[in-house]
Parts: structure tokens; C-alpha cells; sequence
């Protein structure tokens, strides 16, 4: 079964926005995880409007799943990494200034570094994972550069999704999913994906692409747990995931 790792970050936007400690983010991971979560995301950014680097050095000894800390590899993100030893590190090219992920990296461009910075990660035991478009051309760097996993960057599929629904297997935007998937698959590489996955999507993309080990939902599954509820929502997103 594709494992859920749920992003946290949207409630310690909540709490940052009041101050004080509401929502408390260490009962909050706890909590999704009682509720059923496979998995707790963090991903921490150099303005700490979200999830803070303390936060994420607090969750270590509590997180009981697999903690995934995902971010752009600077110093002081590779410093905290290593200090806390996730079971994953998701690395994402974003620059400081971005709202939130839009693009995955280019492994040829960036070759070199993404070596370094692998396998420095790798050497601490640290699984690693590099966020990738749905271009068949960049799979082949991922490898080469030592990641183990690539994260699919679902933005534009969930766009799409909106606007076509049913008539998406047609697309030549979702054949490049599925041919990058099994690229990446064929040279022994696992599949996660995330970003902008929802209840309505998600199953389409889970059938189409069964190779899918790990998905990280954060933003839409906060929203509907207004609506929801944190425990139910959580249910619904993993019974999405059965297939």
C-alpha cells in the first residue's frame, strides 16, 4: 500500500500567525499519526514562517513513523539534517523567497552539486529522495547523483485534473508521469510524489501509477480537515490510497 505522509507546516503557519503554542505541532504529529498517518513532513524554510528548525529537532525523538524533513539543501538545512537524522530527506530547489514548491530540480544542471550533497546525507544514513518533474530526461541524473527516491511534482497534474477529470490518460502530460515513473522504476529507483494532491485526484493518479510508495499531503488535507476533522480526513486520504 502507498504510504501517507501527512506536512504539518500548515498548522504551524496557525500557531505562528496567534503566537502562543496553538495548535501544539508536537500533538499535532502525534495526533496524525494515531489517527493513521504512515509518515510526518516537515519542511523547514530559512524565514521559519511555518514549521521552525526547533520544531523539527522537538519531533525527533517523538515521531514513531517515518519522518521526512524536505527543503533546499543550504548550510544551515543541511546542518539540521544531519543533527536530527530523518529516516528521509526530500531535497526541493526552492529559493528562500518562495511560497511553496513549484518545479523539481534539474539533475543535469545541477549534477555535481546534488552528488555532494547526497551523498554527505547518505553517509549519516539518511534516505534520500529529489524532487523531479515529470521529464524522463532528468531520471537518469537523479540516479546518477545516488538519490534512492524521486517525489513526482504533482502540481501541474492536479491543475490538469481540474480542468480535464476523466479525459486525463489522453494527455500528454499525464504519459509523462506515468513514463517517468517507470523510468524510474526500470534503474531501481522509488516513487513518491506530492504537492497539490487532493481527495478528488488522488486516486486517479494512485491507479494509473502503482509503482507510488509515499505521498506527502499537506495543504488540502488541512483544508478538509476544517471541514472534516483531522482524524476522518486522514482515513478518507488512506482509503484513496488502497488500490
Amino acid at each position: 500500500m502507498t504510504k501517507l505522509s501527512v506536512n504539518i507546516n500548515k498548522f504551524a503557519t496557525l500557531r505562528n500567525a496567534r503566537g502562543g503554542n496553538m495548535p501544539d505541532i508536537l500533538k499535532v504529529a502525534q495526533d496524525c499519526e494515531r489517527f493513521g498517518a504512515d509518515g510526518i513532513t516537515v519542511h523547514p524554510r530559512p524565514d521559519e514562517r511555518h514549521i521552525r528548525y526547533q520544531d523539527v529537532r522537538d519531533l525527533k525523538p517523538l515521531v514513531t513513523t517515518e519522518f521526512n524533513i524536505e527543503g533546499y539543501p543550504s548550510r544551515d538545512f543541511m546542518d539540521l539534517v544531519l543533527d536530527v537524522k530523518p529516516h528521509q530527506c526530500t531535497l526541493v530547489p526552492d529559493p528562500p523567497d518562495a511560497i511553496t514548491s513549484n518545479t523539481g530540480w534539474d539533475t543535469i544542471k545541477n549534477q555535481s552539486f546534488l552528488k555532494e550533497v547526497i551523498s554527505t546525507l547518505k553517509a549519516a544514513g539518511i534516505r534520500v529522495s529529489i524532487f523531479l518533474n515529470a521529464e524522463v530526461n532528468k531520471v537518469e541524473g537523479a540516479k546518477t547523483a545516488g538519490a534512492d527516491r524521486i517525489e513526482l511534482y504533482t502540481g501541474p497534474y492536479a491543475e490538469e485534473y481540474a480542468k480535464a477529470r476523466t479525459q486525463l490518460q489522453n494527455l500528454a502530460l499525464f504519459n509523462n508521469y506515468k513514463n517517468t515513473a517507470e523510468a524510474a522504476t526500470a534503474i531501481g529507483l522509488d516513487l513518491n510524489a506530492g504537492h497539490d494532491l487532493n481527495l478528488e485526484n488522488l486516486r486517479f493518479f494512485k491507479l494509473a501509477i502503482p509503482q507510488l510508495k509515499e505521498v506527502s499531503i499537506g495543504h488540502a488535507l488541512v483544508c478538509d480537515a476544517i471541514y472534516l476533522g483531522l482524524e476522518n480526513t486522514i482515513q478518507l486520504y488512506k482509503r484513496e490510497l488502497v488500490h
